[in-house]
């Protein structure tokens, strides 16, 4: 990631527009990881930092993200091959080597995945056989090297939609242990409006980490609206700080910072400064500036570009940040939004119900579906009570800044009218001649009406018969 685009101020103006409002959010994606990790680059190059085989990486290191997939002639497929002039200057390090190094680390406990981009990376899944392709070919690189998941790192932009595709079918070949990361460049992360931002939404319940990658970068806005330069904690804290209340999960935000002057163009922090930027997103101390409105107890790590680079400094970043954050423990006591409540209880009724879902959690907000899919950050928020004429299952789950969605909960109202007639309902236009069901009793409309509150069929028989 080093030389990546350095963004003028200008155009991050032009381009972004920070929302202050909180999106609600969606449940764990499970990978057998520990709560607080770091990510590293592991280079499939030679570029003048130290080479490494798969095996020298240090055990510090939680994940370990091979840079990187190439792409291939047939759209959204990637593929993978050894660097030749890494191997030569490993003396030879062979695809075997590598498949066995990979069986290795995994044995001590570390995931590896498969990165796609990169400064050069040209992958693009903009239509629906891209995103078989790339979900095809991945899984087949999982199969092959033994990928425990696969990072995205693509710096030209991503299609959130088939890009979303790809992940979920590329889930469902590889099951819930998949390890999804993202690794997007600042600017991307600035709005849950640009495409990056939706891409994370759009698959947070599979999603395990985005490392936004906090350098190369320039002076950014923060959550506040001010503008940050990079290289500051209150950059990092400010920044990460619109992903943590514009709907990712705490344990789904990881800063991302250069391991070494030399792994990037600029940004580049003190292993200490990124210590305490988790301080001050953990539990409010040691941050600059900046305080930001919650503190996240359950804030995921960091990532740093490279191991290769850190292994140039001496592992500086990774015998720094990674005691730092096993410091940090479990993550605080209350960590779950209350499970939503339904009023009624589900069940059989022989009229409409007027449904109200609830929350013991405090400042939680709802959002549910009435169509029987899952709910989830795109799911319309709960203001009112739901009005039940037909039967009808209601999914809701709840969320809360600072804390873990809740679980889901799904009730079923099962409205039995004695036929198949519609039940009545207020601000409903009738004409003669149609039946509806109210009360036990079927109702055939004698006069034509707009009904209101009151008018209730068994209340006006001017305007109903009973059947």
């Amino acid at each position: 990631m080093k030389g990546k685009k350095i963004w003028s101020f200008l155009l991050m103006c032009l381009m972004i527009a920070v929302t202050i409002g909180k999106n609600p959010i969606t449940s764990y994606a499970q990978s057998g990881l520990p709560t607080h990790l770091l990510t590293g680059y592991w280079q499939n190059f030679n570029n003048g930092a130290k080479c490494l085989r798969i095996s020298d990486v240090p055990v510090s290191y939680d994940i370990i993200a091979v840079a990187f997939a190439d792409a291939t002639s047939t759209p959204g497929a990637v593929s993978f091959t050894l660097d030749s002039g890494l191997s030569s200057a490993l003396g030879g390090y062979t695809e075997s080597q590598f498949i066995s190094d990979i069986a290795t680390v995994k044995g001590r406990g570390q995931k590896v995945i498969i990165s796609v981009g990169g400064q050069n990376g040209t992958i693009r899944v903009e239509d629906s056989n891209a995103a078989t392709n790339f979900a095809n070919s991945v899984y087949s690189l999982m199969t092959k090297y033994g990928f425990d998941g696969v990072d995205i790192d693509l710096e030209n932009g991503v299609n959130p939609t088939y890009m979303a595709s790809a992940l979920r079918s590329l889930s469902s070949k590889a099951g819930p242990g998949l390890i999804i990361t993202m690794a997007p460049e600042t600017i991307y992360m600035q709005s849950p409006s640009s495409s990056y931002f939706q891409l994370a939404l759009n698959i947070k319940d599979i999603l395990t980490i985005v490392n936004t990658q906090y350098y190369n970068s320039g002076a950014m806005l923060g959550y506040d609206g001010k503008v940050y330069s990079q290289g500051t904690v209150d950059f990092l804290t400010a920044l990460a700080t619109i992903q943590l209340e514009n709907g990712l999960r705490p344990d789904q935000v990881g800063l991302g910072l250069p391991a070494s002057p030399s792994g990037a163009g600029g940004g580049y922090v003190s292993p200490t400064v990124v210590n305490a930027a988790l301080d001050c997103l953990y539990n409010g101390s040691n941050g600059g500036t900046f305080k930001p409105p919650h503190t996240y107890p359950t804030i995921r790590g960091a990532m740093t570009w490279s191991i290769n680079w850190d292994a140039s400094n001496g592992y500086n970043f990774a015998n720094t940040v990674k005691p730092h954050l096993n410091s940090l423990g479990g993550g605080g006591q209350q960590q779950t939004v209350v499970t939503p409540a339904f009023s009624p209880a589900g069940g059989k009724y022989n009229s409409a119900q007027s449904v109200t879902i609830t929350c013991a959690t405090s400042g939680a907000t709802i959002r549910y579906t009435t169509d029987g899919s899952t709910p989830n950050s795109g799911s319309p928020v709960y203001s009112g009570a739901i009005n039940v004429s037909s039967t009808t299952t209601i999914k809701a789950y709840a969320t809360a800044p600072g804390m873990n969605d809740s679980a889901v909960n799904s009730v079923t109202y099962t409205i039995d009218n004695g036929g198949n007639y519609q039940t009545w309902a207020p601000n409903t236009a009738y004409k003669v001649g149609d039946i509806v069901y109210y009360s036990g009793k079927n109702y055939k409309c004698i006069q034509p009406h707009t009904s209101l509150v009151g008018w209730e069929p068994s209340n006006v028989p001017a305007l109903w018969q009973v059947q």
